[in-house]
């Protein structure tokens, strides 16, 4: 069973361990007898290697967001070699994170159609593993419209095959969803075909060892305020995959946030003004709460605060993961 630790929207605050509820049945239950293992997330920031160093007796894998491919499929990155030396102390495994730098989906639409690319990010993947003792790698290719979504798992599956000859794991960072059909909105078409619709989670599942589901942004700049990951949300993707999909437990890593956001009027010369939302630390948002003396609402239903506060005759909003 595996545990997700952070999230990975900004980088001040990504860094705290989470606990895994393994969903079984028609009811929700943690399986504390079965071995946990807690998945790290890690981006190249000193409060990073700060709280990871902290925490190193608590954190069985690390995923450090470090590589990156090109259209030709050339691999960079590198992992902080401290990192490195504590994984080692701890017997931590290390499993960086591989993506299309800033989520470009024209980038990766051309890679993916480039079967000499693919070739040479897996060898490269597999070679970079066996020189740093790498446990394995993730996925975590973004913004794919759902015209790529075979060659996407085709790309997965050859991945898979190059990597079990060298005993490599292979997971995948996905967008979660509750449906494949029934889009009930404009907004819901965009998030289908930009975002969830190019991940095959029946297949996936099955090729690789297991799925990070991000399960928060339920609520971003692009939409009215609302929870991070409301609590009913959550269980829905959840149990899309256990119920529609019939994917064992054991092959789902859930993501909690540990950050907040919070809405407020914007503008630009190009857009004028527009409603506008942002990632926030507990600290940050609390001290917004704090200097415009707004109230905490907790909504039960949900399991989350949110607050609003008058700015100069505009109201701006919360929503607030707790520490």
């Amino acid at each position: 069973m595996f545990i997700d630790i952070a999230k990975r929207c900004c980088p001040a605050f990504l860094y705290l361990l989470l606990a895994l509820i393994a969903v079984a049945g028609s009811s929700t239950t943690v399986c504390a007898q079965e071995q946990v293992e807690n998945l790290f997330y890690y981006v190249d920031a000193e409060d990073a290697f700060q709280s990871f160093k902290a925490n190193s007796d608590y954190i069985s894998i690390v995923a450090p967001q470090k590589y990156s491919i090109s259209r030709a499929g050339v691999v960079w990155g590198e992992v902080d070699p401290r990192v490195m030396d504590i994984a080692r102390e701890n017997d931590i495994k290390v499993i960086p994170l591989i993506m299309n730098p800033g989520f470009d989906r024209q980038l990766f639409h051309e890679f993916l159609q480039d079967t000499t690319a693919q070739r040479r990010t897996i060898q490269m993947m597999v070679e970079l593993a066996l020189e740093y003792d790498y446990a394995g790698w993730q996925f975590d290719f973004e913004n794919i419209h759902i015209s790529d979504r075979e060659a996407f798992t085709n790309f997965y599956r050859n991945t898979a095959e190059a990597f079990r000859p060298h005993n490599l794991s292979l997971s995948a960072a996905v967008v979660p969803t509750n449906t494949d059909y029934d889009l009930k909105t404009a907004y819901h078409r965009f998030l289908y075909e930009y975002w969830r619709g190019a991940y095959d989670l029946k297949a996936m599942a099955e090729i690789g060892d297991f799925l990070s589901l991000m399960t928060y942004s339920q609520h971003t700049r692009r939409t009215p305020p609302g929870p991070v990951a409301g609590i009913p949300w959550m269980e829905e993707m959840i149990r899309y995959l256990l119920d529609d999909l019939q994917i064992e437990p054991q092959k789902i890593s859930l993501g909690i946030p540990f950050y907040s956001t919070y809405w407020y009027a914007d503008y630009t010369d190009e857009r004028g003004g527009f409603v506008n939302g942002s990632g926030a630390s507990y600290a940050k948002v609390m001290g917004l709460v704090d200097r415009y003396e707004a109230d905490l609402v907790w909504l039960e239903k949900q399991q989350t605060h949110y607050a609003l506060w008058n700015h100069d005759g505009v109201y701006e909003y919360a929503f607030i993961e707790d520490q």
